[in-house]
């Protein structure tokens, strides 16, 4: 069956940076979209970015644009997130996700397959 580990997580400072990486196994990796989710303590599951099958197109969340960058390597079976400028609101456990029904897809009804998260902390 399709699984996505999830590692990188950890702890760092305000203003560092961290990259997170997605690998999986038992799927045609290069014909899924892959996305970034992170849900922080007591709020709701939030999309971070996607990236499509060819890894050419890519979305984020306002709230990571110009500090996040998703990208794959589709002979690793593997996508990552390099976080940058990482800030305390930062904090959260991210889980990766992959689609094979939608392009780009940005919310979580759109994707089939999850990871199991890896925790961010970032301290201020």
């Amino acid at each position: 069956q399709v699984q996505l580990v999830e590692s990188g997580g950890g702890l760092v400072q305000a203003g560092g940076s961290l990259r997170l990486s997605c690998a999986a196994s038992g799927c045609t990796f290069s014909s899924y979209a892959m996305g970034w989710f992170r849900r922080a303590p007591g709020k709701e599951r939030e999309f971070v970015a996607a990236i499509s099958w060819s890894g050419t197109s890519s979305n984020y969340a306002d709230s990571v644009k110009g500090r996040f960058t998703i990208s794959r390597d589709n002979a690793k079976n593997t996508a990552y997130l390099q976080m940058n400028s990482l800030k305390p609101e930062d904090t959260a456990v991210y889980y990766c996700a992959g689609s094979q029904r939608a392009f780009l897809p940005g919310y979580p009804g759109a994707f089939d397959y999850w990871g199991q998260g890896t925790q961010v902390t970032v301290s201020s």
